[in-house]
């Protein structure tokens, strides 16, 4: 248990990982939510575009900057699940 005692509200991360979301974005909303409220982290939102409307030539350079090994054979769905799961 060691590697998730960082997260604050296991709950809501494991919903956000249902929805497709990183690791480190769900922890980072998951523990913000714990922290202030679910109702004003909501209202904040993200400034990032959903990896879905990258181009792939994109995901490709943010995949080599986190270090994700096959990522030139993946396509582009491939590209945008494996920064998800990262």
């Amino acid at each position: 248990m060691c590697a998730r005692a960082q997260i604050k509200d296991e709950t809501k991360y494991q919903k956000l990982r249902d929805k497709g979301e990183s690791k480190e974005k769900a922890a980072r909303i998951a523990n913000a939510s714990a922290a202030q409220g679910g109702k004003k982290v909501g209202r904040k939102g993200g400034k990032n575009p959903s990896y879905d409307d990258w181009t792939e030539e994109d995901l490709l350079k943010r995949a080599r900057e986190i270090g994700i090994k096959g990522r030139s054979s993946m396509n582009k769905s491939q590209l945008v699940k494996a920064l998800r799961d990262h």
